[in-house]
């Protein structure tokens, strides 16, 4: 599509369902925002940058709804956050490298939101609490372990497919560090907004971002995030756990074969 006001308008519709989706799911909402800007003539290759710059405002005005109740775990961000940021840091450098122009990062992607989707849609426990002390500290320990883990894995992959890494961190959240789903995505949607600043930061010095797209799905995403939040307080954590995966299934199924069409 030729750049003009239909295509900006387009492209704001698009970060509102972006803001939108990551309010309610806490993750970057790139699943509906790389699609979006390709549809509308983004090249894969820029697609990938694009989108990054638009996750930390949106994870500002998402989260200010989470800030009530002890639904962001601060603990789980100090040890998830820091290995993230390195980690995608070296995932953006990698990524313009990638042969395939593009593609093959996307299809990647498709697979990531596949197995985000099945794992959401599986019930899984939180880790059992009153446990005695001794065990406690264990647990604790073992999910800071876990938290930084789960920080180098999305943190990664955040820089590498310019995605917010929060469709890996609230599925990893939930096995592994044992949140329940509000937690899980309100403590998610923190993160994503610190990886996407050395990813935005990277994919800027490559010159892969188209800043007026950029910029209008900064706008709409800023506009949806909040109404996303309000949505999910409203869900049961299980209503919600099973929404996401869904959502994420149908979205890998379109996004995976449209990419490997385009192979």
């Amino acid at each position: 599509m030729d750049t003009g006001l239909l295509r900006d308008a387009l492209t704001l519709v698009a970060g509102v369902a972006t803001g939108l989706m990551s309010g309610t799911f806490g993750v970057g909402g790139a699943v509906i925002s790389t699609p979006a800007i390709r549809a509308l003539g983004c090249s894969a290759a820029l697609a990938v940058g694009t989108t990054l710059p638009s996750i930390l405002p949106g994870a500002v005005t998402g989260s200010w709804r989470y800030r009530h109740g002890e639904l962001i775990r601060w603990r789980v961000i100090a040890f998830t956050a820091p290995s993230g940021i390195v980690a995608a840091i070296l995932g953006a450098w990698v990524s313009p490298r990638i042969p395939g122009d593009g593609h093959l990062l996307m299809v990647l992607t498709a697979l990531l939101l596949m197995w985000s989707s099945i794992n959401m849609i599986r019930s899984v426990k939180p880790s059992t609490a009153g446990a005695p002390d001794e065990a406690t500290t264990n647990l604790r320990n073992s999910q800071d372990f876990l938290a930084t883990l789960t920080g180098l894995i999305a943190g990664g992959l955040s820089g590498l497919l310019g995605v917010g890494g929060g469709i890996i961190m609230v599925p990893l959240f939930r096995r592994w560090v044992g949140l329940p789903m509000k937690n899980a995505v309100a403590t998610s949607l923190i993160c994503v907004g610190a990886f996407a600043i050395p990813g935005t930061i990277t994919h800027a010095i490559e010159g892969g971002i188209d800043w007026r797209l950029a910029s209008w799905l900064t706008l709409g995403v800023v506009a949806g995030a909040p109404f996303g939040s309000k949505m999910a307080l409203k869900m049961s954590d299980k209503k919600l756990q099973r929404v996401f995966g869904l959502f994420l299934a149908v979205v890998a199924a379109v996004y995976g074969g449209g990419e490997l069409l385009a192979l």
